[in-house]
């Protein structure tokens, strides 16, 4: 027989920002975007809403952590490969953008929230596009033209990504279609 918690405060964290962010992405992927809120998450986690704000301060920041989780899955390790010699810049691109596009794959439901997001306050996707942003440098990308690069990329990245999930049929013309 289990004995009851102590009152006070538990000797582990029950809740903390990772949890947080893990569990609204369940919920996510299960109910969709739409139906995402603090209590729902807070039900997911057997926790008390009000418990949430000690952790996230609003839905905003709630969904930049989301961000911050989905960008972690995103595979790094050929911009890493690039910067320290070991493979060209353009392969740690291709390689890079085709986890990106399989994360996002994943998490279609998301693309439309992270693409309208802000990184700012998302450190893991922020250093991600700062390996990005490098590897592009080393390729011979003028500065001012990273950017724009990365936005086009990312941009058909997200299309791609939300082609995957399409319906096969989608390109099917009736018979009788003049």
């Amino acid at each position: 027989m289990n004995s009851p918690r102590s009152k006070g405060r538990p000797s582990q964290a029950l809740l903390s920002r990772k949890k947080i962010a893990d569990s609204a992405l369940i919920l996510i992927e299960e109910n969709g975007y739409e139906k995402l809120t603090m209590a729902r998450i807070a039900r997911h986690m057997g926790v008390a809403p009000s418990a949430l704000y000690n952790h996230v301060s609003n839905k905003h920041e709630l969904l930049i952590l989301v961000e911050d989780a989905v960008m972690a899955q995103v595979e790094t390790v050929p911009l890493d490969a690039a910067l320290d010699g070991s493979v060209a810049p353009l392969e740690a691109i291709e390689r890079w953008a085709e986890s990106y596009r399989a994360v996002f794959a994943r998490h279609a439901p998301l693309v439309e929230v992270i693409a309208s997001v802000p990184v700012s306050g998302a450190p893991r996707a922020v250093q991600m596009y700062e390996k990005v942003a490098r590897v592009f440098e080393l390729a011979g990308v003028a500065q001012e033209l990273i950017l724009p690069r990365v936005i086009m990329l990312e941009s058909f990245i997200y299309g791609s990504a939300l082609d995957v999930n399409a319906p096969a049929n989608l390109f099917e013309v009736p018979e009788d279609y003049e």
